[in-house]
């Protein structure tokens, strides 16, 4: 009894010493996190992972010297290891939902050159308006675009190539990609409504 007793002090000190590291760090490793992460939901999960690695770590009674530079560190790892899993979104994967939510891939709103002057018609107009989507985008973004998608070339190629990271290729690629689908579904719509 005296064992527990004596250690409630303790853990009631490890937890207050832990709630004014969050309140002092949060926002600034918050910030950290999101310019380095898109997607605000993904920023917010490793934010909230780095502190359960605090609270893990604390309860380990591991030793941890530099608690600021120990939570941005951890936080690089989280980034990285989101990175690693998540695919890079190509293109060509695009799907648009249709009015019955049938899933189309690009190739599949394409019509065929050889069905026809109406068809050959159509797909001209969809190619031009992916060129003139293409030339819409951000030149960083616009280059990592093509490099990627048209000219087939690696995102470690491309980084090694012009010294930028390899996060920030990812995420120049996955906002063409966004804006490229928003701007196809506004055509997609205007043919299936004619």
């Amino acid at each position: 009894m005296k064992v527990a007793a004596s250690l409630e002090p303790m853990a009631l000190e490890q937890d207050q010493r832990i709630s004014e590291v969050v309140k002092r760090e949060q926002s600034r490793l918050r910030n950290f996190i999101r310019r380095r992460v898109p997607d605000p939901r993904d920023a917010e999960d490793i934010l909230q992972d780095v502190f359960y690695a605090l609270v893990e770590a604390n309860r380990l009674l591991m030793p941890i010297e530099h608690v600021t530079g120990w939570l941005f560190r951890v936080a690089r790892n989280r980034i990285t290891d989101l990175f690693r899993k998540k695919k890079p979104e190509s293109f060509s994967d695009a799907a648009i939902v249709d009015q019955d939510d049938e899933r189309l891939q690009l190739e599949d709103l394409l019509p065929s050159p050889a069905a026809g002057p109406e068809a050959l018609y159509a797909r001209n107009v969809l190619l031009h308006e992916l060129e003139l989507a293409i030339d819409e985008l951000p030149e960083e973004q616009r280059e990592v675009f093509v490099a990627h998608e048209l000219d087939g070339r690696s995102f470690r190629e491309l980084s090694a190539e012009t010294g930028v990271s390899l996060n920030t290729l990812l995420s120049r690629k996955r906002y063409a990609v966004l804006h490229l689908r928003e701007r196809l579904q506004r055509i997609f719509d205007e043919f299936t409504k004619a």
